[in-house]
């Protein structure tokens, strides 16, 4: 178990020295640290000795359902920065049109097209603000102050420990949650240079294509540990 709040401890370190929490790495670092703690915690279930079902199984089965829940809100919340992008980079495309030929067609492509990256960019951000309130707040993503108890609490104790390293993965997962809300609505201002708007927008696209991929690959996960913790119990 040591081993567990070792890695907890210093994947938030290096989370929180790694510039803004907002950024693009600091996201994906937030999601495969998610990915990780619990990879650990289902390994850790085989050296607990934990009877066959149980309480201590109805816990893992009711944290990982909200874990599942958050992380499809999530992701539907990079759905909406993936549409803008998508228009943005034909607002790009556009403007290099127009460096090509300023015609008044092409500059009135332009001002359409600049029109709505923006519209998709402050539909984002609604469309975001309204996902956090409907579908990841009434999840409880905030810190558990049980977690704030001593460790020798039997609360914490129970089931061998599981119980505390459940909750140290239900504070870790609110928290890196959050980061990932947070963050799935990036600024949506034009870039004044192409160049600089083609490169910010691969940026951008990049890193969503590669939390996406985090977040369905932690599903995966997700199924796997459910399926895995309830055969061991069968058996």
């Amino acid at each position: 178990m040591n081993a567990f709040f070792t890695s907890l401890a210093r994947g938030l370190d290096d989370l929180s020295s790694g510039g803004g929490l907002s950024s693009l790495p600091a996201l994906l670092r937030a999601a495969a640290l998610l990915r990780g703690l619990h990879s650990q915690l289902t390994l850790l279930v085989g050296q607990l000795h934990l009877p066959p079902g149980g309480r201590w199984l109805d816990e893992y089965m009711d944290e990982t359902a909200r874990l599942w829940d958050a992380c499809l809100a999530v992701k539907l919340g990079l759905a909406a920065v993936e549409r803008y992008c998508t228009a943005a980079s034909c607002a790009a495309a556009a403007m290099d049109d127009w460096l090509q030929d300023p015609s008044p067609l092409s500059t009135r492509q332009v001002l359409r097209a600049i029109s709505a990256s923006r519209r998709e960019a402050m539909a984002a951000e609604e469309e975001n603000r309204a996902l956090s309130e409907a579908r990841i707040a009434p999840l409880s993503l905030q810190l558990d102050e049980r977690l704030l108890l001593r460790a020798a609490d039997a609360r914490l104790s129970g089931f061998n420990g599981f119980r505390g390293l459940l909750y140290a993965l239900h504070n870790a997962s609110s928290l890196l949650l959050l980061l990932l809300a947070s963050g799935a609505c990036e600024d949506g201002g034009v870039k004044d240079k192409v160049d600089e708007l083609k490169a910010w927008l691969d940026v951008l696209r990049t890193g969503t294509d590669g939390l996406v991929c985090q977040l369905d690959d932690f599903l995966d996960d997700i199924v796997e540990g459910r399926k895995e913790l309830s055969d061991l119990c069968s058996h």
